[in-house]
């Protein structure tokens, strides 16, 4: 069955449109013939949004108790049974009530996918992973409900629902997001200009980057090789020279005047490497690339300038940039350098030539030839093929005319010359040549392949034997040149691998993207057989499973890849774009080992992660006996040491002496009620078995309830008279509420009073109580929160530390949540904050 498609609009902020727009196009599509269905829809009491349900098929939510407290979520065996064409559901990041079939909403969405259903879901860009924490920087405001980036990129479509901030305020402001009440608190937080501002940025920047992929795809897969001017990309080539960092500014002041244009740094190593490279100072350029905000990547390549332009058009570049050239004037008229070649095979990239101050100083100290390649070959013997015919040409017309051993010593020298650019080959047919026109021209009887004396037969046999010792020596010198270069290529490469490895850059997909633009691949993909091999398993696609992977079309079996290498543990690396020499197997096996290795450790940090509760609840049972065997045998002692005492004959107490013992015991005895009311709710805490009767409720009625029970003190409480109601559990709520008033009256200073004030922001209530004690330093403020904590309070009669821990947990099984900030002018402030209730809307 083919997958479903899946089209999500993607908004800035809440009221944007994202759940009018999925409804317009469902009603569209519904029009149009195609079977459509709603899922699960949030209107938000938005009058607008619920006209467009009228006449389209509502599925009936299911229904989830938790707690105590009904729920309704998706029903995804309603929309299986049903089987539409399309079904509309709201809210992809959505965390489902626990117990539901899935513990994310868009886990739904992937069933429902894979059951060949089409989705359109919409999602604000504050609920993405990649960004979540960037947006809480932003708006103060963290986002507990995330959905993966990969979830959404893998979507067939997804569209933006844009609308400049100014907009979307007047649309607050004129009552169509939020009821009046809530409008002046959302205008003056979350819904501030600069924090629209930044979130509609984040969402344009996150989807052009989807849109880049997309292209980078799509140009893969139809073999499509020119650069698309789409967005400006500049890359800039480094040599690891000392004009590195004038290159880095001048092309970072290129990219600042194109809004939005990506820098890439590039270092080519080859057989001989660059002259004058100082690793050194590529290190630090490294650094100041990543500190600009660009990327640095390293290719190995042979011909640098085809290297450079590889690179260039796999990344979809639009600028290059390059140094002048460090060589001389009559190097450059001998050869053309790097730049020159480039702009000539540069196409439709622009490449900047940028002047330094090494500029035609020279290109630093000479290292061996890389090798032999054809086209050296090619010159050696296009050398011989003129230079011996024109050099016999002018020791003929020499005058007067040279003696034989001379003449052969210039032919000698002319086959080293040879031998020196073209290697063995052509050395080896310039001496035999040589041979000839020695013979023929210069040696008696003369125009004659005949030697009359015996010491000019051993003379040029001399020559020819010479001749081919020098050959061999220049071939062998050039062959280890070339496997030393190649070595040294790879040190380099490795070398960077480990540095990405103690920088902590594990991330798989990184580590095969490093691989990918390493070697110039279209794709490159981790396989994983779970089951043992069986024979034609290695091209069976049905017996792999893909783990990872980067670039075009991916590898579904090994057979399909250029070149395969085992990674162990059942582990394959397919490679797809061309097939790699054998030479280059330590490298791609170092490559795989170590994506082996980055796997298993996302594979053993799951595993911790499944472990850190079974961890909290050792530590919480360790707790829970410390606290028996010390805080609650001290109120046991005192109320039993005042039973017993009143129980003796042998004392005649007076009745105030035996009112003051009832009285011992009384407060010992509620003291151990409480304690142990507050180990048991942490108890059922820790094992989610808690209820929750969760219905609408007014502040202003609980807050007096829970002053009554805090004891006494001086508390001030100043709340909005518009407050909307929360949803929260009347009992519980004043159990919250009793352990903070109590606590901040416990720390305030004498003479201050404690204040609670809340109000509405967005969707929720916040309940603020502020002291003017000692506060806490922002390092420790989550440990208040944690059982049996204390934070050097000294008096072990308060209680055994749980008030906070309990408040907190409590809070959050009513779907809020409890945080602690400075109190302006000192002290702490306690934030409580509940979701306002609101109706679901009638089916």
């Amino acid at each position: 069955m083919a997958r479903g498609h899946l089209r999500i609009y993607l908004g800035a902020a809440p009221g944007v449109g994202k759940t009018y727009a999925m409804l317009a196009e469902g009603r569209r599509r519904s029009e149009r013939g195609t079977d459509v269905v709603v899922g699960f829809v949030e209107t938000h009491d938005r009058a607008r949004t619920a006209a467009l349900l009228d006449r389209m098929e509502v599925l009936p939510r299911v229904s989830t108790t938790h707690r105590g407290t009904e729920f309704t979520e998706l029903d995804v065996d309603a929309v299986l049974r049903r089987a539409p064409d399309v079904v509309l559901i709201d809210e992809l990041a959505h965390t489902n009530v626990p117990g539901s079939r899935h513990g994310k909403r868009w886990r739904d969405v992937e069933e429902i996918l894979d059951a060949g259903i089409g989705v359109i879901s919409t999602v604000n860009i504050q609920h993405l992973e990649s960004v979540n924490d960037v947006v809480e920087k932003i708006t103060g405001v963290p986002q507990r409900e995330t959905v993966p980036d990969e979830v959404v990129r893998a979507a067939g479509q997804v569209e933006l629902v844009d609308m400049a901030p100014e907009a979307l305020r007047r649309r607050m402001a004129h009552g169509n997001i939020y009821s009046p009440e809530r409008v002046d608190a959302a205008l003056s937080n979350y819904f501030r200009v600069g924090n629209l501002t930044a979130l509609r940025e984040l969402a344009l920047l996150w989807l052009a980057g989807k849109v880049d992929e997309q292209l980078d795809r799509y140009r893969a897969d139809h073999g499509i090789g020119g650069t698309w001017e789409a967005r400006e990309r500049i890359v800039v080539a480094l040599t690891g020279g000392p004009e590195g960092e004038t290159l880095l500014r001048r092309a970072t002041r290129i990219a600042d005047r194109s809004k939005g244009a990506d820098l890439l740094a590039v270092h080519v190593t080859r057989g001989d490497a660059l002259r004058g490279t100082r690793p050194r100072d590529l290190v630090r350029q490294r650094e100041i690339v990543e500190g600009l905000g660009g990327t640095f990547h390293q290719v190995v390549g042979e011909d640098i300038p085809r290297a450079l332009l590889d690179f260039a058009g796999a990344v979809n570049a639009t600028q290059l940039v390059l140094g002048a050239s460090r060589r001389g004037r009559s190097a450059q008229l001998l050869r053309p350098g790097i730049g020159v070649t480039t702009t000539a095979l540069s196409g439709t990239i622009d490449v900047h030539m940028v002047t330094h101050d090494q500029a035609r100083r020279g290109a630093g100290r000479p290292v061996p030839d890389q090798g032999l390649p054809a086209r050296r070959r090619a010159a050696g013997f296009l050398l011989a093929a003129c230079g011996l015919p024109l050099l016999t040409f002018v020791l003929t017309q020499a005058r007067p005319p040279m003696s034989l051993p001379a003449d052969i010593l210039f032919f000698l020298a002319a086959v080293v010359g040879i031998a020196l650019v073209g290697g063995m080959w052509p050395a080896l047919f310039a001496a035999l040549a040589g041979f000839l026109l020695l013979d023929w021209f210069f040696t008696p009887p003369l125009y004659e392949f005949t030697i009359a004396g015996q010491e000019n037969i051993i003379a040029l046999a001399v020559f020819v034997l010479v001749g081919i010792g020098v050959s061999l020596v220049v071939d062998r010198a050039a062959r280890r040149s070339r496997e030393a270069a190649k070595l040294g290529a790879e040190a380099a490469l490795l070398s960077a691998l480990a540095g990405n490895v103690l920088r902590g850059e594990h991330a798989l997909d990184t580590l095969l993207g490093r691989l990918r633009e390493t070697f110039g691949l279209t794709s490159v993909t981790l396989l994983e057989r779970p089951a043992p091999a069986t024979p034609g398993s290695r091209d069976d696609p049905a017996d792999w499973r893909i783990v990872a992977t980067v670039g075009g079309r991916p590898c579904t079996s090994p057979g399909e890849g250029d070149t395969e290498i085992p990674a162990g543990d059942g582990l394959t690396l397919a490679i797809r774009g061309r097939p790699l020499p054998a030479g280059d197997r330590r490298v791609l096996e170092a490559f795989a080992g170590q994506a082996a290795a980055a796997l298993r450790r996302q594979r053993l940090e799951a595993e911790a992660e499944r472990a850190r509760p079974l961890e909290a609840a050792d530590r919480m049972r360790t707790a829970l006996l410390n606290a028996v065997s010390h805080d609650l045998r001290t109120p046991l002692a005192s109320a039993k040491a005042a039973v017993d005492s009143l129980g003796t004959t042998s004392v005649d107490w007076t009745p105030d002496e035996r009112a003051e013992l009832l009285d011992t015991a009384r407060e010992s005895l509620d003291r151990l009620d409480r304690l142990v009311a507050n180990l048991l709710d942490m108890s059922r805490l820790q094992a989610g078995v808690i209820g929750v009767a969760a219905q609408p409720l007014a502040l202003d009625e609980i807050m007096p309830l829970a002053l009554d029970d805090a004891g006494p003190g001086d508390v001030t409480v100043r709340l909005d008279a518009d407050l909307p109601e929360v949803t929260a559990d009347p009992a519980l709520l004043e159990r919250v509420l009793v352990n903070l008033v109590a606590n901040a009256l416990r720390h305030s200073s004498p003479g201050e009073p404690v204040l609670v004030t809340a109000g509405a922001i967005h969707d929720r209530v916040e309940l603020r109580i502020a002291d003017r004690g000692p506060g806490v330093p922002p390092g420790e403020r989550e440990r208040i929160f944690l059982p049996f904590q204390r934070l050097d309070d000294r008096d072990n009669h308060t209680g055994v530390g749980l008030g906070l821990a309990l408040a907190r947990g409590l809070t959050e099984a009513m779907g809020g949540e409890l945080v602690a900030e400075d109190t302006p002018g000192g002290g702490l402030t306690m934030i409580v904050a509940l979701p306002v209730h609101r109706r679901d809307p009638a089916p």
